[in-house]
């Protein structure tokens, strides 16, 4: 029997991709894990291919939570006008529109035949694309899968009668191109439209599906757009890899999000975001999430050791599986115990290291699986996993019991937008630390949405701090009814904090192009252009920052110049 290739096990169905750290050398690694199609992540991770045949039914007892890929999904001129952006770019003595810097995309790829992504000439502005779903091509270099094309296979491209026969990749889902156009598209190709960074260049990762056995043990509902975590993090690589070989700085912006995770910057994919900010010239903007008005977030707070609270969980009809993860700070710890909405109860499950069960109900078809992980790898913090599968509706009573008290404190999430029913909520729940991962990343700018046209927060856009108190979002940016365009040419109207993200994110390139065309000329830290940005934003009288739901301010490009007179 031939030996199947790394790339067969990343696109195989029959293969499960798991997250490992890489604790000696890169080296030592890719040695170690050759039988498993081992591939580096950076960040000091990497990614093995396991046959789900050799897995058990609980994958958390046996592998981890940190090591399962978390999914990710998509998060949805007046603008221009209030972020400052049309004057920075129309003052004869500023002038800048991103000429040299990438804005990088990692989403559902782009229509790079549209006008809006050509220079003047009619070339390509984009001088990268890897498309993670097309097997045709050649994969980037130190990677396994898809294609990766360059300017001039894209310039070949746009000249031929059918592009799509010489670069096959498109955009079917419109969001990556929606993000592109709103940071980078072309000023004077559609009237009354412009990027906020007209002239920069753009580079895209098309991603492809997480794999079935990740969304069926997410129980995840089957016409949800997910991604998975190994995926980004090699995106983050390719970008890596682009930004070095042509010798530009790269602003990434990510318009995904998920509701996994310690919602503390301590997952793998916040970790590699977090040694790539340190890179020179490499930048990330994120959407903070639009899960403030969506019921997804319980906030609890214990009296003493041995004392209980009940959480509340409202099951729709339609519902058919679901997961819910409760996270609390060590060495806090907490056990579960729960009714279902024909009155079965159960009795305490303890706390204790590595427990695993699953429950069966008499009367019930349900099966809800708990895990514990009392010390969770990447955070050091106490989990509590529960898998709710066929789940009866009605209202669902959870009851936390502390077994080791420091302040009380546990937070659960159901998950993000998308994944769940609409109608499976928590009767009591909290808008507050909804933001999602990988925005909680500490390095990266977080962006919240508001409407520019009154001056009010985007209802449903997630509000901070991370768990661990640390301020996201930085910013807020107009998102609400932004112009952009769509895979088919048109403009239209989109709302929410990734229309945000990349509005901040053509305002970053337009920043680090000052910095470039400075004298001297100078290449913007990280923290440089965050905390330009936040001495910038606009802020109003009547608030105290930062807070949770604007962080420092409004994003003013235009201020930061106002700010340094």
């Amino acid at each position: 029997m031939p030996e199947i290739s790394v790339s067969e096990k990343i696109l195989s169905e029959d293969y499960a991709d798991l997250i490992l750290p890489v604790t000696l050398s890169g080296s030592y690694f890719l040695n170690a894990y050759r039988q498993m199609g081992g591939e580096l992540l950076g960040g000091n991770y990497g990614v093995i291919h396991v046959p789900l045949s050799s897995l058990p039914r609980d994958l958390l007892a046996y592998v981890g939570y940190y090591n399962i890929p978390k999914l990710y999904t998509l998060l949805d001129e007046s603008s221009l006008e209030a972020s400052g952006i049309l004057k920075v770019r129309s003052q004869p003595l500023l002038g800048y529109t991103g000429k040299d810097i990438i804005l990088g995309f990692i989403d559902t790829g782009i229509d790079y035949t549209q006008p809006i992504f050509r220079r003047s000439d009619g070339r390509s502005r984009i001088v990268g694309l890897w498309d993670q779903t097309d097997q045709t091509g050649t994969p980037p270099e130190n990677l396994s899968y898809g294609s990766a094309y360059t300017e001039e296979d894209l310039n070949r491209a746009l000249t031929a009668e059918d592009p799509l026969s010489v670069v096959p990749s498109a955009d079917e889902n419109g969001h990556g191109t929606i993000l592109a156009s709103i940071a980078s598209g072309s000023a004077d190709v559609i009237p009354d439209f412009s990027g906020a960074a007209p002239n920069a260049d753009i580079a895209v990762v098309k991603l492809k599906p997480a794999k079935k056995f990740l969304r069926d043990f997410l129980l995840i509902r089957e016409d949800a757009v997910a991604f998975q975590e190994t995926d980004l993090m090699a995106g983050i690589q390719y970008f890596l890899g682009l930004a070095d070989r042509l010798k530009k700085p790269l602003i990434l912006c990510i318009g995904l999000g998920t509701n996994q995770g310690s919602h503390t910057g301590a997952s793998p994919l916040t970790k590699v975001l977090s040694a790539s900010e340190a890179i020179d010239g490499f930048y990330s903007v994120i959407a903070a999430g639009n899960e403030a008005g969506r019921s997804h977030h319980y906030a609890g707070t214990l009296s003493g050791p041995g004392s209980v609270q009940a959480v509340e969980i409202l099951v729709d009809k339609e519902e058919r599986g679901f997961v819910v993860e409760l996270w609390a700070s060590s060495p806090e710890l907490y056990a579960i115990s729960m009714t279902s909405p024909l009155g079965e109860t159960i009795p305490t499950i303890p706390a204790r290291l590595s427990q695993n069960i699953t429950l069966n109900f008499t009367l019930e078809r349900t099966r809800v699986d708990i895990s514990y992980e009392i010390v969770e790898s990447a955070s050091g913090d106490q989990l509590i996993f529960i898998r709710f599968t066929d789940p009866t509706p009605g209202l669902w009573t959870l009851r936390v019991e502390n077994h080791f008290y420091i302040n009380g404190d546990f937070q659960l999430w159901l998950p993000i937008t998308g994944f769940i029913s609409p109608q499976t909520v928590f009767l009591a729940p909290d808008p507050d630390t909804t933001i999602t991962d990988p925005s909680t990343t500490l390095l990266p700018i977080s962006v919240s949405a508001y409407d520019a046209e009154n001056g009010s927060l985007y209802i449903h856009s997630s509000r901070g701090y991370t768990r661990s108190g640390e301020i996201k979002p930085e910013l807020a940016a107009p998102g609400v009814g932004i112009s952009a365009v769509a895979k088919n040419g048109s403009l239209t109207s989109v709302t929410g904090t990734s229309a945000a993200a990349a509005l901040t994110a053509g305002a970053a390139a337009l920043l680090v192009d000052w910095r470039l065309e400075g004298n001297p000329r100078h290449l913007m830290t990280s923290s440089e252009l965050k905390n330009f940005l936040i001495r910038g934003a606009g802020r109003s009288r009547d608030l105290t920052y930062p807070n949770r739901s604007w962080g420092y301010g409004t994003l003013n490009v235009y201020g930061v110049f106002e700010s340094l007179l």
